[in-house]
């Protein structure tokens, strides 16, 4: 009997071209999910923690192509379903932890453009969250039968201890003021000064009447004071997701590079410590990025001190993933058979009739690109999988093409001097790994 787990074409052509293009997918992750269940874990254990509104710091490490953005990408879908909101953006020359040129400021007008809940995962959620944290107060004054405004102040006097709160409680204000006089204008004025829009405080005092902005001296500040505001809105904290580290570490600028590294000193003691609530960061960066004495993170020997891997762990050959570092660990030549089987799955919109590839094809495939490119083809699949799509791609627009000719003409069942293990037989042992983590 054919095997039918239907995949929308919407899901499957946002994988396909994705893949194709070496880029993480933003629909559909769980189809092509593959190990990696460990680390998880430890993440989900993070996502409770920041629910329950304390706070979380992660590192996490692996090489170019290992695998970091999709697992960035998994835990934010993750913390959705619990009922987080998150924001996620790329670091890159423009847009740091820390500047005195805007480029800080870049990183936060990002991170509010990307923030995301459950209902809008594709971001540009920001609008929601105020209408959901006003609604909530319209809710409240109208059950005890007080003003609107006076419940808006009393719940935001949860974030007085907070830098820049006082402006923060004006805006959100604004916004309800807007709504009520059909101000579009006034409205439109609070999300960008939520986004982090404004460069001037002239204009924005000219706007909604307040004296700051989100510069590059707050940005840390107005980030956990939206992990707070997002728990007044009903949801459970804030995820933090940074990707690209690495720029930090090719900053040519000494002083530059060391105090963006006190940012992240400053976020890690704040999480480590108990003192920032229901918010999270979790940073993805490449092994030079944390490891080079010279410009990553252990040139700072207050970071190094607290990054360094659990020593007992190391000694004992098995991984703490309670560490605040998590390194990936290599994918297995089992991983990367499951994962083929997955995307031949998505090829053929989960219909087992329809695959364009037999299970022999893919280890043939596997068997070519060990013999083409050694043992990088699992430890960094992304070129992997985009030969692996590409070849998918055109067996399903030619048909008559065989396989066999495509990759060389490799026969398995004659391959006598082939190292490979017998990943047939452990398919079944690693399909459906996140069956425990419900998405």
């Amino acid at each position: 009997m054919n095997k039918v787990r239907k995949i929308r074409p919407k899901e499957r052509d946002a994988i396909i071209l994705s893949l194709k293009a070496g880029v993480t997918p933003r629909l559909g992750l769980h189809h092509i999910q593959v190990g990696r269940t460990k680390e998880i874990s430890g993440l989900i254990h993070d996502i409770d923690r920041i629910a329950d509104g304390g706070s979380a710091f992660r590192l996490i490490i692996g090489e170019y192509g290992s695998g970091k953005t999709f697992f960035l990408y998994l835990v934010r879908t993750i913390a959705l379903e619990k009922g987080l909101v998150t924001v996620n953006a790329d670091l890159s020359p423009d847009r740091r932890l820390y500047s005195t040129t805007g480029h800080a400021r870049n990183l936060y007008a990002e991170l509010m453009h990307n923030l995301s809940t459950r209902t809008k995962p594709e971001g540009n959620a920001l609008s929601s969250v105020v209408e959901r944290f006003i609604a909530a107060a319209v809710q409240e004054a109208e059950a005890h039968n007080n003003n609107v405004e006076s419940v808006i102040h009393q719940r935001l006097l949860r974030l007085s201890d907070f830098v820049g709160s006082y402006d923060f409680a004006k805006v959100i204000t604004a916004y309800w003021q807007g709504h009520e006089n059909d101000s579009t204008q006034v409205q439109a004025d609070s999300i960008r000064w939520l986004h982090g829009e404004f460069s001037t405080k002239t204009e924005a005092r000219q706007a909604l009447g307040v004296r700051s902005i989100v510069n590059d001296s707050n940005v840390y500040d107005h980030l956990k004071l939206m992990g707070m505001f997002v728990q007044l809105a009903g949801y459970k904290g804030l995820l933090v997701n940074l990707d690209e580290m690495v720029h930090l570490y090719k900053l040519g600028n000494t002083r530059s590079r060391l105090s963006n590294f006190e940012q992240i000193l400053s976020i890690l003691n704040d999480c480590l410590q108990g003192t920032a609530h229901s918010i999270g960061f979790v940073l993805a960066g490449t092994p030079e990025f944390l490891l080079d004495t010279r410009k990553g993170l252990f040139s700072y020997e207050a970071l190094q001190s607290r990054l360094s891997e659990n020593f007992f762990a190391k000694k004992a050959g098995v991984v703490d993933y309670n560490a605040t570092t998590l390194h990936l660990a290599n994918m297995s030549p089992e991983d990367i058979y499951v994962l083929l089987t997955k995307i031949r799955d998505v090829f053929a919109k989960g219909d087992e009739s329809e695959y364009l590839l037999p299970d022999e094809a893919l280890k043939g495939f596997m068997s070519h690109c060990n013999q083409v490119i050694g043992d990088a083809y699992f430890r960094t699949p992304r070129n992997t999988i985009r030969a692996f799509v590409d070849l998918l791609s055109v067996l399903e627009q030619n048909p008559r093409l065989k396989w066999r000719d495509l990759i060389g003409g490799i026969n398995v069942a004659a391959d006598r001097n082939s190292d490979m293990p017998d990943i047939i037989a452990a398919k079944d042992d690693n399909v459906g790994e996140l069956r425990n983590f419900k998405l």
